[in-house]
Order: structure tokens, then C-alpha cells, then sequence
């Protein structure tokens, strides 16, 4: 079954093929990063333009990517929830209205389940049940997969998720938006143990995340450096607040592995391309004997492939949306999906 896939939850248009024989065909993305820069974050009305402009041309090429026409589409997926409001109706109402006029089915899916398949697109996919550890600009959660669609949460984040917490510390060292790649970047030049910062709930005993105290302490230190007329503190400040997330990324994905008896770890988001935490997790597999999956790097932020992937494997199953119409769920939780027939 030949699937095309749209995601359009936030700033990145996503447009891939996938074929549940031939895996994936062809992907596209465009990036709005130049267009919110000049505001320091996201504009939603300007994302839900920018979507606009580039999801019919995003059809074409992946189209003209795989040799393929529109008629031989045999199913769409586009991505119902969670994410911007605008920026998901752009979506749906391209995936349905193509859906319509090709006489084929379509399926919202959530932009979490794609994330959390996404390194089955990778050469080495993981086997089910594993731990999944989500860490993007939005979500920071623990999730034992038992298989497509039965997902349980062990723990998430009570305040800011981990990406978020990278682009405020970012903004508060001066770096330019997005900041949380380039955070990570400055972060190779600094020295450890310069700089004391705080775990916060790393011995809570359960296995939620907390990441606006350690924001607040860099903060402080941020303060105290600001007359220094030298910078090179900033990249030991910014190697420190990384070691810190690090340690309790780690050590919580750890624990969950340790208490569900599990021995296979996915990592999944934008965060998951971070080089640092993947030789630590690299080093704790090796120690702990477990195994760790990440995506591709191209496929760790949100793109079409792993809309179309989730949808390709529902399709193939029989699910559809129901109604002609569309709507979009902003606010979605994972649990809330249901597993495969």
C-alpha cells in the first residue's frame, strides 16, 4: 500500500511516500527556522501561511521523487494532533481534500506515535515491547511500547521539556534562534565541572522529569558573569547545563529499563540527534547490556516519513477516518490512541 504522509503540527512542512512493500519512497521537508528568526519563536499565523505556500509543492516533488503519480496513492496520513491549531488544519484540510478528489482513504495520526515509530525506518529497527524515551521541544516522556498503539506512560516532564529547556538556556547565553542545536555546539568547547548545576528529580524515585529549575540556575549564574567583559565562560556554562540534562536523560531511561525488565531502548524527537546524549546512552548499553535505536538523524525532527509511516502501517489494518470533514485535535493525548486491529 503506497501511503502519502503530511505533517504540519508546528514550523516544519513534511511531505513523504511510503510503501508498506518498498518501505519508504521519497520524503520532503521545508523548514520555517529563517521565517520565525527575526521573532525569536514561532508565529502560528505566519506557520500556518508557510504551510500554504508549501504543501502542494512538497506533494509534487515527492510525487516526482518517486516516479509517481497522485492516482497511484492509494492512502493519506496527515497529522491530527498534537501541535499548533492553524498549522494542523492546513494539514488536514490538504490530506482531505486530496483524499476526495482520489476517491481514497485517509487517517489523522498523532504526531507522538510518529515519532515514537520513527526509528522503525532506520536499517536496524527496534523489536517490540522496548522503553521509549520522547525528547523534543515540546514533549519529555518515558513510554513503555508494547506494540503499535498500546503505549503506557512511566513518566514525563512536569514543567519544561528538555528541547524547550535547551532553546531557553540558548537564548539566555546570547545564541540566536534556534538555539538548542547551537547551544550543543558551544557546549564541545567548554570544559566539565566548571559550573555546579542541579538534577532536579533524579532521585525522586519516580520517573518524572523536571527542567525549569536547572534553566532558573543557569539563569543565576548567567547574572553573576555578566560583567565579565570575556566570554568563554559561555561555553562552559553551556557544557554544564548539557551534562546536566544528559545525566538525567540517562539515568531516568535507565531506571525505566531497570523496573519494566525491558531490554531495548528507542529514543525518538529532535533532541535524540544531540551527539552527547547518544554516546552516553552508547556507554550505558554497553554497561548495562541493553540495546539502544535512535532514527536517522534526518527523521529525528518532525517530518512527513514518520506521518506516513504510522499511517501506512493503520491503513494497511483497515483504519480510516470516518467522516469526509476534518478537524484537528491541538491538544491529544498519546493514550488516547488506539492499537492496531
Amino acid at each position: 500500500m503506497i501511503v502519502l504522509g503530511i505533517e504540519t503540527s508546528c514550523d516544519e512542512t513534511g511531505v513523504a511516500l511510503y510503501d508498506t512493500q518498498r518501505g519508504l519512497l521519497a520524503h520532503s521537508l521545508h523548514s520555517q527556522i529563517a521565517l520565525h528568526a527575526q521573532y525569536g519563536g514561532v508565529v502560528p499565523e505566519l506557520a500556518s501561511r508557510d504551510h500554504l505556500s508549501y504543501g502542494i509543492k512538497l506533494v509534487r516533488s515527492v510525487c516526482a521523487q518517486a516516479g509517481l503519480t497522485l492516482k497511484q496513492i492509494q492512502g493519506i496520513a496527515y497529522t491530527m494532533g498534537p501541535g499548533l491549531a492553524g498549522a494542523l488544519l492546513v494539514g488536514a484540510g490538504l490530506a482531505k481534500s486530496l483524499a476526495f478528489g482520489l476517491n481514497i482513504p485517509a487517517l489523522g495520526i498523532h504526531h507522538l506515535e510518529g515519532h515514537l515509530l520513527s526509528p522503525l525506518l532506520s536499517s536496524n529497527p527496534p523489536s517490540f515491547p522496548h522503553i521509549a524515551l520522547l525528547v523534543s521541544g515540546g514533549h519529555t516522556q518515558l513510554m513503555d511500547v508494547l506494540e503499535i498503539g498500546q503505549y503506557h506512560l512511566l513518566g514525563e516532564t512536569i514543567d519544561d521539556a528538555a528541547g524547550e529547556a535547551f532553546d531557553k538556556v540558548a537564548k539566555l547565553l546570547g545564541l540566536p534562534y534556534p538555539g538548542g542545536a547551537k547551544l550543543a555546539a558551544l557546549a564541545t568547547q567548554g570544559k566539565p565541572n566548571v559550573y555546579k548545576l542541579p538534577r532536579p528529580l533524579l532521585h525522586s524515585g519516580d520517573l518524572n522529569f523536571s527542567f525549569s529549575g536547572l534553566k532558573t540556575a543557569v539563569l543565576t549564574q548567567v547574572h553573576k558573569q555578566a560583567q565579565q567583559n570575556d566570554t568563554a565562560w559561555k561555553a562552559d556554562l553551556a557544557r554544564a547545563f548539557e551534562d546536566a540534562v544528559v545525566d538525567i536523560l540517562t539515568k531516568k531511561a535507565l531506571r525505566a529499563l531497570q523496573q519494566t525488565q525491558r531490554d531495548s531502548l528507542v529514543v525518538a524527537g529532535g533532541v535524540g540527534a544531540n551527539s552527547h546524549l547518544r554516546e552516553q546512552l552508547n556507554t550505558l548499553a554497553e554497561q548495562h547490556s541493553f540495546k539502544v535505536h535512535y532514527p536517522e538523524l534526518e527523521f529525528c525532527t518532525d517530518n512527513g516519513a514518520m506521518i506516513a509511516l504510522a499511517g501506512a502501517l493503520r491503513l494497511a489494518q483497515g483504519q480510516q477516518d470516518a467522516e469526509l470533514g476534518f478537524n484537528v485535535r491541538p491538544r491529544w493525548s498519546l493514550s488516547e490512541v488506539s492499537a492496531l486491529p
